[in-house]
């Protein structure tokens, strides 16, 4: 875990709760002190809707108060297990979560496994077909940039742009950048051009258009003045004069 992280979390959520949140979330954590097992924690994050007013928090990377008081409750039931009952526990409440608990806890997937344990979990929650889910995953967050094998990075970033979601976003992107992320950018952007579909907004991000190679250039300029692609990769394309880089 990442305790110095989780510590800056735990104040700074205090420090917005009223008197009435705060009574309410002393005794959460005392009584998960006491058991801090599963159902315990199950329990206390349904009551974390009803007992805050959930709002968003400032300076926080779209975080609600909600959501943090679910994850800082996970966070603290996984603290208080022995190192071999963490993962069983995480894993049983992403099972028993609904949509919104498993996005608090996804977001919260990089303090809460600081050494890439969880990441069979994660894959398994890439599989969603809920976007608001999947971009808990893999927006705001190192998690993936840390701890995700290079095809399994390229997986998150293909269906992130799938999603439509802002890639921009995406942590770590740009030290991903390869000559495969590159075709495979490519490759979709060929399929939604043959499809005659909307290219997708965030490609332009995802290619590292210097070590596109020269007939990759080429394709790339001859799209551009055949105006199949959107405006924004204007700046992205050389002249047709141009020399290729070496």
């Amino acid at each position: 875990m990442r305790h110095e992280c989780l510590v800056e979390q735990r104040q700074a959520f205090t420090r917005q709760l009223d008197d009435c949140e705060r009574q309410w979330w002393r005794q959460a954590q005392e009584r998960l002190a006491q058991h801090p097992d599963a159902n315990t924690s199950a329990l206390l994050s349904s009551q974390c809707k009803r007992s805050l007013n959930e709002q968003a928090l400032p300076d926080s990377a779209g975080w609600s108060n909600v959501q943090l008081a679910r994850a800082l409750l996970l966070a603290q039931a996984l603290e208080q297990q022995p190192a071999a009952g963490q993962l069983p526990l995480l894993r049983q409440l992403f099972l028993w979560g609904d949509d919104q608990e498993k996005i608090a806890l996804l977001k919260a997937l990089d303090w809460l496994d600081s050494h890439g344990l969880c990441v069979e979990l994660a894959l398994q929650a890439g599989r969603t077909s809920n976007s608001q889910v999947f971009a808990a995953l893999a927006l705001d967050t190192l998690y993936p940039a840390r701890h995700y094998s290079e095809r399994a990075f390229h997986q998150l970033v293909l269906k992130a742009l799938g999603m439509g979601l802002d890639i921009g976003r995406l942590v770590g992107l740009t030290q991903r950048h390869s000559v495969t992320l590159n075709q495979l950018a490519l490759d979709l952007l060929e399929e939604q051009l043959a499809a005659q579909r909307t290219v997708s907004a965030g490609l332009p991000r995802v290619i590292a258009f210097g070590l596109l190679d020269p007939a990759q250039r080429l394709r790339l300029v001859d799209l551009g003045q055949q105006q199949r692609l959107p405006p924004e990769w204007r700046e992205h394309l050389p002249s047709p004069s141009s020399p290729s880089p070496s």
